[in-house]
């Protein structure tokens, strides 16, 4: 058995004292230690509602990204914008092109037609030669040149084309081109086609060539009183 001597006890005891004193001045005497949170998605959490301050709980690059596609859409929308004015343009020069096309092609087809018409014509005058020189209406050469024109006005009736042979009809600026003026003593007579100098031709509503005529004129008698 071991003894202890009284002053052993002592010690121990003045030790113990000492150890005990010293945790309460810690206690006492203990600083403070401030922790902050940097965890991102517990900041918005504690945020004061009332402050009217919002804390963006994105990562950074989340809104890079969203700024990168908000950038890009408005650059797919510019190019949208100017393909379907490039695409309006080019419709419209399409469709002048083919407006110009149009009208090519029927100044074209007028002239054709002019052209085709001036061969009748001297058929015509050579049917009148042949008459006017007293040839028979049965010489083979006047019949084989009329057989030649009938046919010919037969093709052209074939494309619509009609002739314009007017009679002693009023005179009208629409179907006829008067060329001389011929006085008439009645005044009924006044303004109708006396001759024709040169039949007209037109297709459908649209005149080719008008018709070259004679009109008559009244002649104005002069009384004394």
């Amino acid at each position: 058995m071991v003894e202890t001597s009284p002053s052993g006890m002592t010690a121990r005891l003045s030790h113990s004292n000492f150890q005990q004193q010293r945790i309460q001045m810690s206690d006492e005497h203990e600083i403070p230690v401030k922790v902050v949170d940097r965890r991102w998605w517990a900041r918005g959490a504690d945020s004061d509602p009332g402050s009217g301050e919002r804390t963006s709980l994105k990562p950074t690059y989340v809104e890079e990204l969203e700024r990168q596609v908000a950038e890009k859409d408005k650059q797919v929308q510019e190019y949208l914008g100017k393909y379907r004015q490039a695409a309006q343009e080019f419709e419209s020069a399409r469709a002048r092109m083919r407006k110009e096309v149009a009208k090519d092609a029927e100044r074209s087809r007028r002239e054709i037609l002019v052209s085709l018409l001036e061969v009748v014509d001297n058929l015509d005058r050579a049917l009148d030669s042949a008459r006017r020189a007293g040839t028979s209406a049965s010489d083979p050469l006047l019949q084989g040149v009329d057989l030649v024109r009938q046919q010919f006005l037969a093709k052209l009736d074939g494309f619509g084309i009609r002739r314009i042979d007017p009679g002693a009809e009023p005179f009208d600026p629409l179907l006829h081109e008067a060329v001389s003026a011929v006085p008439a003593a009645d005044p009924s007579q006044d303004g109708r086609i006396v001759g024709v100098v040169r039949p007209g031709y037109r297709i459908g509503e649209e005149v080719l060539r008008p018709a070259l005529v004679a009109v008559a004129k009244a002649t104005q008698v002069s009384r004394t009183p």
